[in-house]
């Protein structure tokens, strides 16, 4: 199977492979000696302390296998190259203004970066989508679950 490429910044890359390393170096320990206290309890038949801890070793496991598969398969975004172009792409920092008056300003990321409340919304959102490729002064209209929204780019840097 194929994976997807997985655009990231270098920020953002960096915060995953200390993340990764985190839960493999800690986290797997701390949940190793979880189950093997849990063990050691009872039987692990009917023993509630011992799948909660098979349950965190599961996901501990599969955030780490999410993690490889994002560094593995990371294309760093040039952010520099970002900065410089006149059009919304991957790494630009777009200021919008709302056609009730109300200013936003956005980071496109890609999807394992995005964060709404820190500005920093997904390449594939539907304002993202709407907003890649578009220049200074375009106006747009984007279908978001809560209604269609209108805004006009008030920068791009």
């Amino acid at each position: 199977m194929v994976e997807k490429i997985q655009p990231i910044t270098k920020v953002g890359l960096k915060k995953a492979e200390e993340e990764l390393l985190f839960l493999e170096t800690v986290r797997r320990r701390e949940v190793a000696e979880k189950i093997h206290a849990a063990k050691e309890l009872s039987s692990t038949q009917n023993n509630a302390e011992y799948e909660d801890a098979k349950n965190e070793q599961a996901m501990v496991e599969g955030r780490i296998a999410q993690l490889q598969g994002l560094i593995t398969n990371a294309e760093i975004i040039d952010e520099a190259g970002a900065h410089k172009s006149k059009k919304v792409i991957l790494g630009s920092t777009v200021k919008v203004k709302m056609d009730a008056g109300k200013s936003q300003e956005y980071t496109i990321v890609g999807p394992a970066e995005a964060d709404p409340r820190d500005g920093k919304i997904s390449n594939e959102s539907p304002v993202g989508r709407a907003l890649i490729g578009k220049k200074l002064s375009d106006e747009i209209q984007v279908s978001t679950p809560g209604g269609i929204i209108s805004m006009k780019i008030t920068k791009v840097s």
